[in-house]
């Protein structure tokens, strides 16, 4: 089977989301080829280089979403569709009839994004809600709906058209950051019935949602769309919502490829955490808001299968449109392995220890950890808190960690056991590979509790990690944590320093309960979270879709080195009887071979045999 795996911020860079569960799935299903088809998001994360790719993947399409105008597309694509691309067709601008079409398609798209109620969640709220004056309310919904259903499908009317303009003649940006496209915002913002923040938009908001959808649109002008590239591949592999998920929308429309689609954080909801801390107006934050939930919708209806990582992922999911029968919940796998020693010891860690793992940023709140290992101190004065990680690229990452370490050394001066000894802080700021914690199991040998205080988490993978080397952890009730924990760990309210100090303290004194819940918590890890299972998961999903959805290709006798390929003629072929030829045949003939058998045929590329090969 040929997969054609769509990546954007992550595989097959070195940096990047998904990066290390994309490379496990590619390599624990080495039957089967891959072709990778990347979007990079900034010129550092190219600049850091590739992993080394299995022999597997056949083959590197590239292509990034940040370059300017002149240099949009990767390495990997043709010099003549970039001509095209910057200006509009054929290394010309777009013609009077082109024009007018870009112009209807624009519109429609424009227009579905400036309708309110992307999402359909507010008028299914309202649709659903009882008591007095239900009967308005609920007819509302219903009007809700059905002007949602409306904009949804001019949505999908403006995406198709802009990408088949694109196909014919050549790709979109001059066209989207033209006069003709400004206007066009402008007259949708306008328009009746949209929200009141949308219609306070400017020209300079306009100009930059021009900008924006540019780059959120650049797959649709790649030149990824032919018989060679995806139209080659059995089926398509979004590894996330949003841009990686276009081309996959385009490979369904030009040529029938089937969409799986993963999200372990849905793509929509990083979308609207990320546009909080942005400097884009809200006009324009209303109005990407609106897009990326038309596009979330689509994704969602398109594709044959959605498989998100947790529960909390699948909540969003459904709430953007998803029908329930697509969604099969398959947890990340990780690896165990390295865990395993530690994992296996017995040991519940020291009693007098706590032990925060991860990347240091705001959304971790190591702030209130800090205030209830403050309250932890005023019972068990030995108590020491051990922070683990390195600080979040960028300058926010940094300034957190200056911020943390300040309030550390004013919650707790250095103290010393006596006159004439050197002050100790029982707050540590470590980073792993250290002489202290030299590798990621001594991180977590380190304490006797793990501890997550997060704010905001999607799938808490150092919650895994925790689980797999034994130990008892306590948590914020954020994200999937609930799911992961499933009973073999305290969960505490996020944001609560009192609650956090006393689950903490819960656990340091009563080590036979921590072993306890280590184990428990090591067992579950086991059979759920594991490349193993993952990687089996999406063996049967493969299958299964390529067997509902084959796509028909020319098969040869003989693979590349000349070997037959099994199965390549049917057995029905060698079976002796008259039903077997083509014609009427001689009488007493014995042994024959139908000419349907013995011709090249077409066969669905759902019947594969274990290597890859077409059968």
């Amino acid at each position: 089977m040929r997969i054609g795996l769509l990546t954007d911020g992550g595989y097959p860079y070195a940096t990047g989301e998904s990066r290390l569960w994309c490379d496990r799935l590619v390599r624990g299903l080495s039957q089967h080829e891959f072709d990778l088809f990347a979007l990079s998001r900034s010129a550092e994360q190219e600049a850091q280089g590739w992993v080394q790719l299995p022999a597997q993947v056949s083959r590197v399409r590239t292509a990034s979403l940040w370059t300017a105008d002149e240099d949009i597309l990767g390495t990997h694509a043709s010099k003549g569709l970039l001509a095209r691309m910057v200006t509009g067709g054929g290394g010309r601008s777009y013609g009077r009839r082109e024009r007018r079409r870009f112009t209807a398609y624009f519109t429609a798209l424009a227009t579905s994004v400036c309708t309110t109620g992307a999402t359909g969640g507010d008028d299914d709220a309202a649709g659903a809600s009882g008591g007095a004056g239900s009967g308005e309310r609920s007819e509302d919904g219903r009007t809700g709906r059905r002007a949602a259903g409306a904009a949804d499908a001019q949505f999908t009317d403006g995406l198709y058209g802009l990408a088949e303009l694109a196909r014919e003649h050549g790709g979109l940006p001059a066209a989207l950051r033209s006069e003709t496209a400004v206007r066009v915002l402008e007259a949708a913002c306008r328009a009746p019935g949209t929200g009141r923040t949308v219609q306070t938009a400017t020209v300079p908001d306009f100009l930059a949602l021009a900008r924006e959808l540019d780059r959120v649109l650049r797959p649709l002008s790649l030149d990824w769309y032919d018989e060679e590239s995806l139209g080659a591949v059995d089926l398509c592999h979004a590894t996330s919502g949003g841009a990686a998920a276009l081309p996959g929308l385009l490979a369904k429309r030009f040529f029938g490829v089937p969409l799986l689609v993963t999200e372990h954080g849905v793509q929509l909801r990083a979308h609207y955490l990320a546009a909080i801390d942005t400097s884009l107006s809200a006009p324009v934050r209303a109005l990407l808001a609106n897009f990326y939930g038309r596009l979330a919708t689509e994704v969602y209806r398109q594709a044959a299968i959605v498989t998100p990582g947790n529960t909390h992922a699948r909540r969003w999911q459904e709430r953007c449109g998803a029908e329930r029968e697509k969604l099969r919940t398959v947890h990340p796998g990780m690896e165990s392995g390295r865990f395993t020693a530690l994992g296996e010891s017995g040991d519940s860690g020291p009693d007098d220890t706590l032990v925060w793992v991860g990347r240091i940023e705001p959304a971790k709140d190591l702030i209130a950890l800090l205030h209830a290992f403050a309250e932890v101190r005023k019972s068990e004065p030995d108590a020491r808190l051990r922070i683990i990680g390195a600080p979040a690229q960028g300058p926010e990452g940094a300034t957190y960690l200056a911020h943390c370490q300040v309030l550390a050394a004013q919650l707790f001066p250095d103290e010393a056991t006596g006159a004439h000894a050197v002050g100790d802080n029982p707050v540590s700021f470590e980073d792993i590979g250290g002489a202290e914690v030299p590798d990621l199991s001594e991180a977590y040998a380190a304490g006797g509790v793990v501890v997550l205080s997060s704010v905001v988490e999607g799938f808490p993978i150092s919650l895994v990690e925790a689980m797999f080397c034994g130990r008892a952890t306590v948590s914020t009730d954020v994200g999937a944590v609930v799911e992961v924990i499933g009973g073999t760990g305290l969960v505490v309210p996020p944001r609560n320093p009192r609650a956090l100090a006393d689950a903490c303290l819960a656990l340091l004194r009563d080590p036979e309960r921590r072993a306890r819940l280590g184990a428990a918590a090591r067992a579950r890890a086991l059979e759920l979270f594991t490349v193993e299972q993952n990687v089996a998961a999406f063996r049967g999903i493969y299958l299964e879709l390529i067997s509902h959805a084959p796509v028909c290709r020319e098969a040869d006798t003989v693979n590349a080195d000349g070997d037959p390929r099994p199965f390549a003629t049917p057995p029905e072929a060698h079976v002796q009887g008259p039903w077997t030829a083509s014609g009427p045949a001689p009488a007493g003939a014995a042994d024959r071979t139908a000419r349907w058998a013995a011709e090249p045929r077409t066969v669905c590329a759902g019947a594969r045999g274990a290597g890859g090969d077409d059968v």
